[in-house]
C-alpha cells in the first residue's frame, strides 16, 4: 500500500491587531496559503501579554497602533520571552521614530497596511526563513536617514577604492558574500550550502558583521552596509 507523503507543518502565527476587519483578511490570507496556521489573535497588549504565556509561535505579526499600549512594547517582550520567534510590524505608522523603535525592540521586518495584503503570506515565509520584508517606502526612508544633506554642495568624485563613508568598517571576502546573501533573505542554513560552509561558520561571518558594523539585527546590518557603501 503506498503513502502518501507527510505534509509539512504548518508555520504557527499569532496576530496582535486590534482592527476586526484587518484580523479577517489576514486570517483569509493564512487559509489560503495553506503552509500558514492562525493560532492566536489578540486585540490588545494586554492579549499579547496573556498568551506569551503559552508556547511560541513561529511569527508573530503586530500592529503598533494599540488601544492600551505602544504594540513596541509587545514586540519588546516578545523578544526576551519567544527568542526564537521571528516579529514583524503590519502598521498604518510610517515615519522613522516608530520603524527604528521597532527594530531595536526586536522586529525584523516591517510592512505597511497598504501593502497588498494577498503578499502577507510570501512574507511571513521570507521572515520565518531568515528574511526582512519591509515595504519600499520604509527602506527608502531609513535609508536617506544615512545620507548627507541633498543641499549641500556636491562633493568631488571619490577615486577608486575609497571609502563612501568615513571610517567605513573592513569586511572579508567572504564577510562581504554572507553579508550579500542575508540581504538577499536567504536563511544562514542557505548561506551554508551557497557558501559551501558549515552553518556554525555562517554564524561566526554573521557575529563579524555584526560587530565590525555595530548593529544587533539582520535589517539593521544591511541599513549600515547600505549606508558605507558595502552593498
Amino acid at each position: 500500500m503506498s503513502m502518501e507523503p507527510a505534509s509539512p507543518t504548518p508555520l504557527k502565527v499569532v496576530l496582535v491587531e486590534d482592527d476586526v476587519a484587518f484580523q479577517q483578511a489576514f486570517r483569509t490570507a493564512l487559509a489560503e496559503a495553506g503552509d500558514l496556521s492562525m493560532v492566536g489573535v489578540a486585540a490588545t497588549a494586554a492579549e499579547a501579554r496573556a498568551l506569551m504565556d503559552g508556547p511560541s509561535p513561529d511569527v508573530l505579526v503586530v500592529d503598533l497602533g494599540l488601544p492600551d499600549a505602544s504594540g513596541i512594547e509587545v514586540i519588546r517582550e516578545a523578544h526576551a520571552r519567544w527568542p526564537d520567534c521571528a516579529i514583524m510590524v503590519a502598521t498604518t505608522f510610517a515615519d522613522e521614530r516608530h520603524v527604528i523603535a521597532s527594530i531595536e525592540a526586536g522586529a525584523s521586518g516591517y510592512l505597511l497596511k497598504d501593502s497588498p495584503l494577498p503578499t502577507i503570506a510570501e512574507d511571513i515565509r521570507v521572515l520565518h526563513a531568515g528574511g526582512s520584508p519591509i515595504s519600499p517606502r520604509i527602506a527608502r526612508q531609513v535609508l536617506m536617514r544615512f545620507r548627507p544633506d541633498e543641499k549641500a554642495a556636491p562633493e568631488e568624485p571619490a577615486s577608486e577604492g575609497a571609502d563612501i563613508k568615513s571610517g567605513v568598517p573592513s569586511l572579508s571576502e567572504r564577510e562581504k558574500e554572507a553579508l550579500q546573501l542575508i540581504t538577499r533573505g536567504f536563511s544562514f542554513e542557505e548561506i551554508a550550502e551557497l557558501m559551501g560552509v558549515s552553518r556554525n561558520t555562517v554564524l561566526t561571518f554573521v557575529r563579524r558583521i555584526y560587530a565590525k558594523l555595530e548593529v544587533r539585527s539582520k535589517t539593521e546590518a544591511v541599513f549600515e552596509a547600505r549606508a558605507y557603501g558595502l552593498l
